[in-house]
């Protein structure tokens, strides 16, 4: 028996010692939608920054004790584990561009992988991978 699906979407958590800029990263630079913040301090959350992505929700989770180990640096050849997360998206120039004006890394530029299907990567202020796809 295998997962029965109850929602059409993921939801991800990313841990972070350095939420506001990772809520800024998101929110005003990718254009997520800030459904707002909450604490859980009784579980070890100082605050959790809630944001949609589409039917996902992405999780910017600030612990109430720093962790002691920052992510593995250099994304996927960096080390195993979860390494990057993906989204499809219509508007690929618009977002690389957006990303680069505000000062944050493209680690990898347009590449078209397949016949119509590019893809890029970029990098988040905590170091970790985002890849996009656009196909069409």
């Amino acid at each position: 028996m295998g997962v029965e699906v109850a929602k059409e979407s993921i939801d991800l958590g990313i841990v972070t010692t350095n939420g506001d800029a990772m809520l800024t990263f998101y929110r005003d630079v990718l254009g997520f939608k800030h459904e707002g913040d909450i604490s859980m301090e009784h579980v070890g959350i100082k605050v959790m920054h809630r944001l949609w992505f589409g039917n996902s929700l992405i999780k910017i989770v600030v612990p109430v004790n720093d962790p002691q180990a920052p992510p593995a640096p250099d994304g996927i050849p960096g080390g195993t584990g979860y390494r990057y997360w993906t989204m499809t998206i219509k508007n690929l120039d618009d977002v690389l561009n957006g990303v680069q004006a505000a000062g944050h890394k493209i680690v990898w530029k347009p590449t078209e992988v397949r016949p119509g299907v590019v893809v890029a990567m970029i990098e988040d202020p905590d170091g970790n991978w985002v890849e996009f796809i656009q196909a069409g």
